[in-house]
């Protein structure tokens, strides 16, 4: 992923630029992305930004914040154990996973860093079982909440991701996700900042690498099919003069190569 986040470097620091000097937005070899001020709400720059495409593990952005929806309604608790069915546990094993076990029960806690830090599918699993019973019940919930975020060309059939024709989205819907993440749940997005995360005494490293590359990032999350191509979101806050910080969200979608 590290070409694709020096892309989303350039989107991030080129577009604020832009803002301040009127240079030309940066040139991004990408079916489409983003850049969006979430301070004030302007798009600063975009190309095919309403294009429908595979999110690939972007997915998980929504089942993560559905899951904190529920913890803030104390439907279920970050110390919740969680029995992982085999269901969760046997989706696509050569998928990236948390390695969870059904022999072996799991905080919602962990499957939360398990799901944004590490991006197991076997996480996102769970956590809807955990959640919503099922997981069609849980995919039911995704798509309304899509809903009444206003993502008019969004669609999940799962929450993880894996390749579906009818798992959908756009840069300008997954901004405005990624924007509602950040703004609803503001100490749980936290989690997305993690560079590494060790479950069951396997440590497994952020596939955000700006998170390395640039210390104003704190989030948001990758993904990656071969339906999709590479995919990021990304959020940094930026010094904006005497406006104090500004926040910026960079999405960027179907890169070729990482």
């Amino acid at each position: 992923m590290k070409k694709l986040a020096i892309l989303i470097a350039a989107a991030l620091f080129g577009a604020s630029s832009a803002m301040a000097q009127t240079v030309p937005a940066p040139t991004i070899a990408a079916k489409s992305w983003l850049l969006l001020d979430a301070t004030s709400g302007q798009v600063l720059a975009s190309q095919n930004p309403d294009m429908r495409v595979e999110p690939a593990s972007l997915t998980k952005i929504m089942t993560a914040y559905l899951v904190f929806e529920a913890v803030r309604d104390k439907k279920v608790t970050l110390d919740q154990m969680v029995n992982v069915s085999v269901h969760a546990w046997k989706v696509d094993p050569g998928s990236s996973k948390m390695f969870i076990d059904p022999a072996t029960p799991v905080k919602i806690n962990d499957l939360l860093y398990g799901l944004m830090v590490q991006s197991g599918n076997d996480a996102a699993v769970a956590l809807a079982e955990a959640v919503a019973g099922s997981e069609d019940t849980f995919v039911s919930m995704m798509n309304t909440e899509a809903q009444k975020m206003g993502l008019k060309a969004t669609h999940f059939s799962n929450p993880h991701g894996l390749p579906s024709p009818d798992n959908y989205s756009t840069a300008q819907d997954l901004s405005i996700l990624a924007l509602h993440e950040i703004a609803d749940y503001p100490d749980f997005y936290k989690i997305d900042s993690v560079k590494e995360f060790t479950y069951n005494k396997i440590t497994q490293s952020n596939r955000n690498r700006l998170l390395w590359l640039d210390p104003t990032v704190d989030g948001l999350k990758t993904g990656h099919t071969e339906a999709a191509g590479y995919c990021m979101i990304a959020s940094a806050k930026r010094p904006n003069g005497k406006s104090g910080d500004r926040r910026l969200i960079a999405v960027v979608l179907g890169t070729a190569s990482d």
